[in-house]
């Protein structure tokens, strides 16, 4: 019964649907190209193995300490914006960013991006996809 009203309401209303539709993919597009393309775990390594850069891992204190990339720093992001500069060294250079599943990594890139860090890119998938390729990890 409600599925039929809902199609009726889409009969009826189609073309604020369709508004509402596209509305919902430029927002998307729009947020997709602020934080950049994201790139794979065998992308950032090499990135970072060739382009002198660095893993930032904006997780929690707590969650990097169990299990981490080697050599990856860790900023949360709620800390980004006063712990940035911690970073200097790395502004002209490739900076991947991790979180657990990827999505936090897309807001701390746009915000490094924001300051002056261009290199900044987003790890798809963030800990999950690095554990679920079974790449390496330091922790205790």
């Amino acid at each position: 019964m409600q599925f039929d009203l809902l199609i009726e309401f889409i009969g009826q209303q189609w073309l604020l649907v369709l508004f509402l539709a596209a509305t919902l993919v430029m927002l998307f597009v729009h947020e997709s190209r602020k934080a950049g393309p994201a790139v794979t775990p065998q992308q950032a390594i090499n990135l970072v193995n060739s382009g002198g850069g660095v893993f930032l891992d904006v997780r929690e204190a707590a969650e990097f300490k169990k299990a981490h990339i080697a050599d990856a720093r860790n900023i949360p992001l709620a800390q980004l914006g006063n712990r940035s500069s911690e970073l200097s060294d790395y502004q002209d250079k490739p900076v991947i960013v991790v979180c657990r599943l990827g999505q936090s990594a897309g807001a701390a890139t746009r915000q490094l991006r924001e300051a002056g860090y261009a290199g900044a890119q987003k790890m798809a998938g963030g800990m999950m996809e690095w554990n679920a390729m079974k790449l390496p990890v330091v922790g205790s």
